[in-house]
């Protein structure tokens, strides 16, 4: 597998530079602590400052320890399989199911809004599919590979502007690229140095990368993640013409639905309490994109 260079043209001399000398274990530790001060400028993507919207800063320094072209190979392929699983099972609904082209066209409203959060996106491949469950969930994988399960929209009765809402959550988990950030920490925690080293650019990583990709689809995001991407989700439903408010009565159905106990969805999530007054002090941002939005699109 060919070495990644994710830094800019006048940085990868000081990507160079970061090799710690072969066996001292006291150049690996600082070549790793100047990684991580440095990854932030080996990123060519960023949200612009003064950008009109929410404003949640940068991509975590960590997403920057895993190459995205990887965990989108090996996100697609699982991806492929799953949807194979579910079409065995009879489970897959297919293009002309009508929620499947609800889905489809929320989505579509949504991409042209995306490249502002992550510009890789506009070379993503993405892709929409319902699978029949009673489990209430949704995810979107790297690259843009999203599902949704049947039972959120079925139990909870969504409206066009609550599975906006959803859509919008899942879509910023992968436009902040939050699994690539989880996995980066674990190469950097679980993995240590030298595997640090070979994400530098300094080896191979096909078997790391393999290992750590089998985690995607149980992945637990951190609260701040979930949060982060409430806000992102929020304003991406509103440049789109969905009523950003529609969050507040989604947490609503949610804490009904859930009878005290959080369905798998929300387990790591905060609580409906506390995004739906995350929400609230947020509107101010996105409302004023919400209405010449949905007066173009012609929704109410």
């Amino acid at each position: 597998m060919h070495q990644v260079d994710f830094s800019p043209p006048d940085q990868r001399d000081r990507v160079i530079d970061l090799a710690p000398s072969p066996g001292c274990p006291c150049c690996a530790r600082r070549s790793m602590l100047r990684a991580l001060a440095l990854a932030p400028l080996l990123s060519a993507s960023g949200i612009v400052l003064g950008r009109e919207g929410i404003d949640v800063g940068q991509t975590s320094m960590f997403a920057r320890l895993i190459p995205a072209e990887q965990i989108e190979k090996v996100a697609a392929l699982q991806y492929r399989q799953m949807l194979q699983q579910a079409a065995a099972a009879k489970k897959l609904a297919p293009a002309e199911h009508p929620s499947v082209r609800r889905l489809r066209s929320i989505a579509g409203s949504f991409l042209r809004h995306t490249v502002g959060w992550n510009p890789r996106a506009k070379d993503w491949k993405w892709e929409v599919h319902l699978i029949q469950s009673k489990e209430i969930n949704a995810f979107c994988m790297p690259g843009g590979k999203i599902v949704f399960f049947s039972a959120i929209l079925d139990t909870l009765r969504l409206s066009d502007d609550e599975t906006a809402t959803v859509m919008g959550h899942e879509m910023a988990h992968a436009l902040r690229e939050h699994a690539r950030e989880r996995l980066g920490k674990s190469t950097a925690t679980s993995l240590g140095v030298s595997l640090l080293g070979q994400v530098l650019g300094l080896g191979d990583l096909g078997r790391e990368l393999t290992n750590l990709g089998a985690k995607l689809l149980t992945l637990q995001f951190s609260r701040s993640d979930e949060s982060e991407a409430d806000l992102v989700g929020m304003e991406l439903a509103a440049r789109a013409g969905f009523d950003p408010r529609a969050g507040i009565s989604l947490w609503q159905k949610m804490a009904a639905a859930s009878k005290g106990a959080p369905p798998q969805w929300l387990s790591t999530h905060p609580s409906n309490d506390a995004r739906i007054g995350d929400i609230r002090a947020s509107l101010p941002k996105v409302l004023p994109l919400y209405r010449p939005a949905s007066s173009a699109t012609g929704r109410p």
